[in-house]
């Protein structure tokens, strides 16, 4: 069973950045593609970022390319969401996924994901 703990939300100014983080239990991690999805009040969960196990590929959504940057740790079973020049649209719960599923553009369904974490709070103020 793998465990997801996302950390680093909080409430910036738009214009400003936050790191999120992704710790995880077990020994997959290095084996799993991992991803960022975010859900604001009242819509769908939506994807944000996506990367291959050892790093080398990623995928963002549009509204987000340019802005944010995923990265990983797998000696420290983290992955990271950068997150730069937030706007007030960015507002939202956001959740780390995995799954031993390959790399692929289909990993921005979100039943394409194993594991899910509980998610962290993001708020941007205009």
């Amino acid at each position: 069973q793998v465990q997801l703990v996302e950390s680093g939300g909080g409430l910036v100014q738009a214009g400003g950045s936050l790191r999120l983080s992704c710790t995880s239990s077990g020994r997959t991690f290095s084996n799993s593609a991992m991803g960022w999805f975010r859900q604001a009040p009242g819509k769908e969960r939506e994807f944000v970022a996506l990367m291959s196990r050892i790093g080398g590929n990623t995928f963002y959504a549009d509204s987000v390319k340019g802005r944010f940057t995923i990265s990983r740790d797998n000696a420290k079973n983290t992955l990271y969401l950068q997150m730069n020049s937030l706007k007030p649209e960015d507002t939202a719960v956001y959740y780390c996924a995995a799954t031993r599923r390959p790399f692929s553009i289909a990993l921005t369904e979100i039943d394409m994901w194993d594991y899910w974490g509980q998610g962290t709070q993001v708020t941007v103020s205009s």
